[in-house]
């Protein structure tokens, strides 16, 4: 579970990147974190990480202050950064030395995504692509089994068929004892498996939302044309006409265009 009430943080010297930032999430979800760069997405998820210390209010991570870096905490807590290293090891010798760190390491969940991913525990990592040693962090983070995984980016270096992959496996590989939290630029990587929407701007949370909600007030179509259009709130050109965010009517819910609705909030678009 994550909590913040009225956090600030900033780097040295700099202004304030958040101030007064609350936000909330239980368990039991696949959360997309989504904004412009520099909002703020990578810091937010190294607070909730314990990577970074807020300078004011509150923030807690399964009911723990994260950069107290409790054990307890450490060990329910898994983040795939953006930008990683390891050793110059053997998945086998990696697993072995790290996975004991996390008391709910599923070894056999492990062997199955490794599998799945095409991935030979022998090899060391280090001789690995980049991509190939993306698929084997999200692995590991997966076979954690913490009760938060944070990903950043999860899907930078990955080709086509593994992106692909990674939705299916993590979808089938996550609990409602879990919170999955993934900040990304590559919304259509994530649009078919996350369950809530979260975006954040300036520093603020400025939109929060449940996918369910958002298809049962939304619709999301392209056009050829605005006229007998009714009162869309929001529109943009696009090839062959227009796409639009329309109020839902007697027709069927459509799919979530995510980048057209990103696109909407930045231009601040009431979609309240």
């Amino acid at each position: 579970m994550i909590s913040i009430k009225q956090l600030t943080f900033h780097y040295k010297k700099q202004q304030a990147l958040f101030a007064d930032l609350s936000f909330h999430q239980e368990n039991g979800s696949i959360t997309g974190l989504l904004g412009k760069n520099g909002a703020g997405k990578s810091t937010l998820l190294k607070l909730m990480a314990g990577l970074l210390k807020p300078q004011a209010g509150q923030l807690t991570i399964n009911s723990f202050k994260p950069f107290d870096r409790h054990p307890d905490f450490l060990s329910d807590v898994f983040m795939v950064p953006e930008e990683f290293s390891f050793p110059p090891v053997t998945i086998d010798c990696y697993v072995k030395a790290t996975a004991p760190l996390y008391p709910s390491f599923g070894y056999e969940k492990m062997d199955k995504i490794l599998q799945e991913f095409e991935l030979d525990r022998k090899k060391n990592i280090n001789r690995l692509s980049h991509g190939q040693r993306k698929k084997f962090l999200i692995a590991f983070a997966l076979a954690t089994n913490c009760r938060l995984l944070i990903l950043d980016e999860p899907t930078n270096g990955l080709d086509i068929p593994s992106k692909s992959l990674f939705r299916k496996i993590l979808v089938s590989s996550v609990t409602e004892d879990q919170l999955v939290l993934i900040s990304t630029h590559q919304v259509k990587d994530i649009d078919t498996i996350i369950d809530k929407i979260v975006m954040i701007d300036e520093g603020e949370i400025v939109f929060n939302d449940d996918v369910i909600n958002i298809s049962q007030k939304w619709q999301f179509k392209s056009v050829a044309s605005l006229s007998g259009i009714a009162d869309p709130v929001y529109h943009e050109k696009c090839p062959g006409g227009y796409r639009i965010i329309s109020p839902i009517s007697d027709e069927d819910e459509t799919d979530i265009d995510i980048e057209l609705l990103f696109n909407a909030i930045v231009n601040k678009a009431n979609l309240n």
